[in-house]
């Protein structure tokens, strides 16, 4: 028999080193590691030293808000504006990702907010491709790109980076979403967009509930959002969370991202428990690998350490995150082969 101490430090190797892991929800942009933000800076003949850059791109765990967090966004985003900076972010990211066991990756990105030096948005999207796809030759990772519209432009900027990002539908992109601010723009001002998006069958997960507003998980799933990225807010609407789970609604949660932007007070007030009971398929995810300064692992060990994560959840998170994913069939079967204890 193992003592509880013992029990834990077994779970958290387990954890660290063996666990397959499938990651739905991660910013681009927002994990773009110091170093490589560093040295693309330094080929545009910005010159900053690691510690500035650290302090410039990780934000505190007393983040003041969700728009402070946001600003942590600038820097590595003058680094995506070229192909080689777009290539190098997605090839880093799903190295590093594949580090820690993570067999599946959907990267997402705003194509819109990288055209600032004239590439189309075909370009940009070829560009994080080529990316995702030299690292998949690399490792064992299979990746899918979520391009994502963006609450504070225009419905025309919006609807013309979908439809050319549906383009590449099957063969690199693999859905789309909604990000940004969502209590300065709620999501019920995107109806026109998600109808397309519906209509011409691109699968789509929308941020919502990271503001406190059950209303607005209710209007994305009404939408057809087939996973709702964070939702947090739905924790104490019970009707929400039921409808959740009847359409197997997949949430994507983020844990550390979600204490720094305030979109929950304290890691003992989290609803990982609850939404589990309810029966909601849930992922565990970074959001920004270096805003928040943290990785798939810590994220699993975060929850573990609260006393939420069991052991006898790993398989069943595990395939609970692939079936909400967006892959094709032939990625899912392969990386459904990836858990261990089948």
């Amino acid at each position: 028999m193992h003592g509880n101490g013992e029990r834990k430090i077994m779970m958290n190797r387990f954890i660290a080193y063996n666990m397959p892991k499938i990651e739905l929800h991660c910013h681009l942009d927002g994990s773009m590691s110091v170093e490589l933000t560093k040295k693309l800076l330094a080929d545009m003949g910005e010159e900053y030293t690691k510690e500035e850059l650290q302090e410039a791109l990780t934000a505190p765990m007393d983040c003041p808000s969700l728009a402070d967090y946001l600003k942590r966004f600038d820097l590595p985003l003058r680094c995506l504006q070229t192909k080689n900076g777009l290539r190098a972010a997605a090839e880093e990211l799903a190295l590093r990702a594949a580090k820690e066991q993570v067999k599946y990756l959907e990267v997402r990105f705003a194509p819109s907010f990288s055209t600032g030096q004239g590439l189309s948005v075909k370009e940009i999207i070829e560009s994080v491709n080529e990316g995702l796809k030299s690292a998949e030759t690399k490792c064992d990772i299979h990746t899918g790109i979520l391009v994502c519209a963006m609450r504070n432009l225009d419905k025309e900027t919006n609807l013309a980076m979908l439809k050319d990002a549906r383009e590449f539908l099957g063969a690199g992109v693999v859905g789309c979403d909604l990000a940004g601010d969502e209590k300065a723009y709620p999501t019920s001002e995107f109806h026109e967009l998600f109808e397309w998006a519906r209509k011409n069958e691109i699968p789509f997960t929308i941020h919502a509930g990271e503001c406190g507003s059950a209303l607005d998980v209710q209007t994305a799933i009404e939408y057809g959002a087939r996973r709702i990225g964070h939702g947090i807010a739905m924790k104490d609407d019970p009707e929400v969370m039921k409808l959740c789970a009847d359409k197997k609604i997949g949430v994507e949660l983020c844990p550390t991202s979600n204490l720094q932007t305030k979109a929950i007070g304290s890691i003992e007030d989290y609803p990982f428990t609850k939404f589990y009971e309810a029966g909601i398929p849930m992922s565990i995810n970074t959001d920004n690998r270096t805003v928040s300064d943290t990785t798939c692992t810590d994220e699993y060990m975060r929850l573990t350490d609260a006393g939420m994560f069991k052991e006898a959840m790993c398989q069943k998170i595990y395939m609970a995150s692939l079936a909400t994913s967006f892959a094709d069939d032939s990625v899912k079967n392969e990386v459904f082969s990836r858990w261990p204890l089948m």
